[in-house]
């Protein structure tokens, strides 16, 4: 019997051929592809990548192109939503990328960066500790030209991190209608801890018992849509909520991340059906309380918000709906749409801070857009779409939940101590 082909892939989830086949070429997806739309070049298209990913299964070792094309795509998924052939793209990408992240001799200099964010941003209790220090680095941005990815981690720092201590257990408060658990994160715990307070006053406002652990610490979001290995972080965050019938979160990428596990587990058969069964309760706070009518009485909010769509929850998550449902519930307060929702703000994860110059263009064209819409305030389920947005824009970033809040309580939201 002749012997394998060897292939550039190793024997752990390589992209599966089978959903590689999936795609036709079709380029429904060509206009909805951020860097496609930046470049023009058919290898940082969706279908240019998947063929690249092809060619992976076909020759003995990985290109510097092959990598590269992997490396520029965002993994925003919006070609998910427009591909007619139901390609399962964010599947195929998160393979591909863990392979890359094995098999692919970066640079030292590369290696390390890497190395240094996934040992800072999903650790709270040691970001905490540079929080106080975080607004003292964006005047020193503009010194950095000559290094552009420290120049993106400067400008991206928050003016002011806004942490809160969350009790473990808040009640419900009206008719009960049930008990959840909900995930405080990590860079939401410490740079937008008043978003997580304002989440969990309104849960309990709206009648549910609210449980809220202080671990884990990270769900693994960044780590999983990155390449690294994300497992350790998903085994915790399952162990700490399994006796949930309902988990709720509020930032878009870990709500992604965390319905994603039982593909993450797929060949663990201790942790495949304890991943599925995890992932199956998994709610964007936006599609739960889209399920009930209100309940907390909301007062008007007189303020002109655009809409911007979170990536992995608009795409990988499939939630554009509930969110305008629930802002809509706020008397007052107009909603705007802003021209190409599809297309990502440039964060996406830490790609920003890896791929400074395209994010940043991304970020402009963002920021562009939500200004024409002649709106007040920008409205962004997600902390790194509001960090992003918050350095092109002038436009102040809430969350829905937070301007939701204000409306239960009776107060108006503020940015830098001014209304919007």
């Amino acid at each position: 019997m002749a012997a394998a082909q060897p292939t550039a892939f190793d024997d752990v989830r390589p992209p599966p051929p089978e959903l590689i086949e999936d795609c036709v070429h079709c380029g429904f997806c060509l206009p909805t592809c951020p860097t496609y739309v930046l470049w023009g070049e058919e290898m940082d298209s969706p279908r240019g990548r998947i063929l690249l990913m092809r060619a992976g299964h076909e020759e003995p070792e990985l290109a510097p192109a092959q990598v590269q094309a992997w490396d520029n795509c965002l993994g925003c998924m919006a070609c998910v939503t427009a591909c007619p052939s139901g390609v399962q793209y964010d599947k195929l990408i998160e393979d591909t990328r863990q392979q890359v992240e094995r098999l692919w001799a970066r640079p030292r200099l590369e290696r390390l960066q890497r190395h240094a964010i996934f040992a800072l941003f999903p650790h709270p209790e040691r970001m905490k500790w540079i929080a106080p220090f975080a607004p003292l680095t964006a005047p020193t941005a503009r010194w950095l030209g000559r290094f552009p990815r420290l120049r993106a981690m400067a400008q991206l720092a928050p003016p002011r991190p806004k942490r809160a201590r969350l009790a473990e257990h808040t009640p419900a408060q009206g008719t009960r209608r049930g008990r959840v658990g909900f995930l405080q994160g990590c860079v939401q715990r410490v740079f937008f801890g008043d978003v997580n307070a304002a989440t969990v006053g309104v849960l309990a406002a709206e009648g549910f018992d609210v449980w809220t652990p202080e671990r884990p610490g990270c769900c693994g979001a960044l780590e999983l849509h990155t390449g690294f290995d994300a497992k350790q972080r998903a085994r915790e965050t399952i162990v700490a909520f399994e006796g949930c019938e309902t988990v709720v979160v509020n930032a878009a990428g870990c709500g992604s991340a965390m319905k994603d596990y039982g593909h993450l587990f797929r060949d663990e058969a201790a942790w495949a059906d304890r991943a599925e069964a995890f992932s199956a309760k998994v709610r964007d706070v936006h599609e739960l309380l889209a399920e009930h009518e209100p309940q907390a009485p909301r007062r008007p909010l007189e303020l002109a918000v655009a809409y911007h769509d979170a990536c992995h929850l608009a795409h990988a998550q499939g939630v554009r709906a509930q969110p305008r449902e629930v802002l809509r519930t706020i008397p007052g307060l107009e909603l705007r749409e802003p021209a190409e929702w599809e297309l990502c703000c440039g964060s996406a994860g830490v790609y920003n801070l890896l791929n400074p110059e395209p994010a940043a263009a991304l970020g402009r064209r963002k920021a562009e857009n939500l200004e024409a819409t002649g709106a007040q305030a920008v409205a962004a389920a997600n902390p790194g779409c509001a960090l992003q947005i918050g350095v092109y824009s002038g436009l102040p970033v809430h969350h829905p939940m937070t301007l939701l809040s204000h409306s239960i309580t009776g107060t108006m939201p503020l940015s830098e101590g001014k209304l919007p």
